[in-house]
This record gives C-alpha cells, structure tokens and sequence, in this order.
C-alpha cells in the first residue's frame, strides 16, 4: 500500500470539526486577515481563500452582508462581486497559469452550498490533467502547495492589480 503523507491538512481537519455560525461573517468580524486567509476587504465584499480547496488557489468572494439570495445583493454588491471575482482571475492567472477556470455560486443546499445562507462566487483554477486516478479511484486529491505560501503568493498581486 502506498502512503500520501499530508501533515499539514490535521489543521484544517481539525478545523472543520470546530466551525460553527458562517464563516463569511465571522472570519472578517475576527480582523485577522492573515490567520483567516483574507487576502482582500472591499467595500462591500471580500476576497479570501478556501481552507478546503479544490485545487491550489481556489478563492471565493463573498459579500459582508450575510444573505442567500443573489436578488438581494445591492447594485453596489453586484458591481463589487464581479470586479473582485475578476481581480482574482487575473491574480491566479499572474501566479499559477492556470488553463481554465471554474466559477459558480452554489444557491442553496441542494446545489452543493456548504454556507447556502450566505452567498458567495467560487474561484478556481484549472489545469488539463487536474483531474486524474487520485480523486476518482483514491478518493483523494492533491493539492502542492500549502495555504500560507498561497496567500503570500497571492495577496501582493490582488493588492497590485486593484491599485492599477
């Protein structure tokens, strides 16, 4: 039998068996944007990463507003969800060269919304060949890079890139 040793995932396992409340709301209320992968706070929505990720680099962007609903954002949530969910592409882009992107808002549990009272747009990077034998016969799945080296990575070019 081989062995994937992944010693860093205990924390967020760990993790996992502790959340309570949404996390969209509670992780910007700690101001603690290091510890809660924060990597941008706009004025109506923020951009953070996913403790739980599909693939390297995979970001949401979520309103500050606790809602479910995409008819209830405001105009100006609307406007800032896109730009923010654009940023993060071109951010991505800059940093992991994917080759394609998947993008959707889970509405509801049974779309697959693990939060579905609050809304929020998944980011993530794709690559040909990201999808092998690991997930689909070993129900695992590889992710290379640690999430402290993703947001070092990230946050100066979000930073750059809203600046331009």
């Amino acid at each position: 039998m081989k062995r994937l040793w992944a010693p860093w995932r205990i924390t967020y396992i760990r993790e996992i068996e502790k959340i309570e409340g949404c996390i969209f709301c509670t992780k910007p209320a700690e101001n603690q944007d290091d510890k809660t992968y924060i990597l941008y706070r706009g004025d109506y929505t923020f951009i953070l990463l996913n403790i739980f990720p599909y693939n390297t680099g995979h970001l949401m962007v979520a309103p500050y507003r606790h809602i479910a609903n995409l008819e209830d954002l405001t105009p100006e949530e609307q406007r800032e969800l896109l730009h923010l969910t654009t940023i993060s592409v071109q951010a991505l882009k800059r940093a992991f060269q994917p080759e394609g992107f998947n993008l959707g808002i889970n509405l509801g549990r049974a779309a697959g919304a693990g939060f579905d009272q609050h809304l929020h747009m998944h980011i993530v990077p794709r690559w040909t060949g990201d999808t092998n034998f690991m997930p689909v016969i070993g129900d695992t799945k590889v992710i290379p890079e640690g999430l402290e080296e993703t947001y070092k990575r990230l946050k100066p070019i979000i930073h750059e890139l809203l600046q331009s």
